[in-house]
């Protein structure tokens, strides 16, 4: 597996999250003391904060959608592209991740930024 399906299915798992209201669950593909950049609301630092976050972001799921168009990566550190859309394609963006992996662990995403399309 590629580190670009690595990173999509850790974007997978995000969306389940997101369509699933559980704010938790998207904060848990972040590291413990991540930062989300974000076009659409403050800055959130850590897990606690990026999960209040997505309280707003989640409601009613919205048809989240999250494809990796880009990654590379070298050992445990990787970067990713990605393009997500919601509300029936009515808010588009791009996401730039930074990721590390703790040995034998999975890939989690240490800082995020969000842009509008």
């Amino acid at each position: 597996m590629t580190v670009r399906d690595e990173l999509q299915a850790l974007g997978e798992a995000y969306v389940a999250a997101y369509r699933g209201g559980d704010c938790p669950g998207c904060a848990a593909v972040f590291t413990p003391d991540a930062i989300l950049y974000s076009a659409f609301a403050e800055v959130a630092v850590g897990r606690e904060a990026i999960a209040a976050l997505h309280v707003v972001w989640t409601v009613g799921g919205h048809g989240k959608t999250l494809r990796v168009v880009d990654a590379a990566g070298s050992g445990d550190l990787a970067w990713a592209r990605a393009d997500f859309a919601e509300r029936g394609a009515t808010v588009e963006g791009h996401a730039l991740w930074a990721c590390i992996r703790a040995p034998g662990g999975p890939w989690q995403i240490r800082v995020c930024s969000l842009t509008p399309a």
